[in-house]
């Protein structure tokens, strides 16, 4: 006899949009991991198994993709971080740092500007793998056929990258892939006042698209001190650096933590 399948509670929309991996101790600074295009919150569990608990490691599931395949995936990045400002509580005042890849680094600097007009600015911006977002735009792919989207994922994705997924499977998240790669894309900094949070760009030396030079223009976007971090890879540098990464972070949001206290 087949075992009765149990009723799932339904995911409140918080829950849908942002993932906690493991509890973290009470009063432990968040860290909102924001993924880069065709990312999901898995990937950045490695991180909240190096950082939890004295960090609460939080990720973003955008719509589109895994659980969420059934929702429209955004494309533009005004929605996504417009729906990550009205599902942080304000109520929180344990300091949240953001950290944005590639394409998230451009939600995380909206979400933070969100933030910094609503009085609750960031504990730290940390944009990764990404141009300041006040330079020129670079290529754009999402106009282009399926083949010359999934040869650009190739690229970014060099020897240090996600694994290669299934070519059908791969196929089958090409709608989800082409609506980020629009929105990052097509995404153009608003004149707007500076941040009053630190800034942390990081980038992989290697990197294709993000030369350390262009990453560095992240400074431009606050008046609080702003750092460069360069790390040996491509594009996907963080992945073969986890345990170096998490060390960095941790050092910069303990002493963001001290002032808090």
């Amino acid at each position: 006899m087949t075992a009765p399948t149990l009723p799932t509670a339904p995911r409140s929309e918080r829950e849908l949009w942002i993932r906690q991996f493991r509890p973290a101790l009470p009063g432990a600074p968040r860290l909102l991991y924001v993924p880069h295009a065709g990312g999901s919150a898995g990937d950045y569990l490695p991180f909240s198994q190096a950082l939890a608990p004295e960090v609460n490691v939080l990720a973003v599931q955008y719509p589109g993709r895994q659980d969420r395949r059934r929702e429209p995936a955004a494309r533009s990045i005004a929605p996504l971080a417009d729906a990550l400002f009205r599902l942080l509580d304000p109520g929180d005042t344990t300091p949240l740092a953001l950290f944005g890849h590639s394409m998230g680094a451009v939600v995380a600097f909206e979400l933070a500007r969100r933030l910094e007009a609503d009085g609750r600015p960031a504990a730290l911006l940390v944009a990764s793998a990404r141009r300041g977002p006040f330079l020129p735009p670079g290529p754009a792919f999402h106009h282009l056929g399926d083949d010359a989207i999934l040869a650009e994922v190739a690229h970014l994705n060099g020897a240090d990258g996600p694994p290669p997924e299934h070519p059908g499977l791969l196929r089958l998240a090409l709608p989800a892939l082409r609506a980020d790669f629009e929105a990052v894309e097509t995404y153009r900094a608003a004149p707007g006042p500076p941040l009053t949070c630190p800034v942390i760009a990081m980038t992989g030396a290697e990197d294709p698209r993000v030369p350390p030079s262009e990453a560095g223009a992240w400074s431009a976007v606050t008046t609080a001190p702003a750092a460069l971090s360069v790390h040996p890879g491509g594009h996907f540098y963080l992945l073969a650096r986890v345990p170096e990464i998490a060390g960095e972070l941790r050092q910069a949001l303990a002493g963001r933590a001290e002032e808090y206290a």
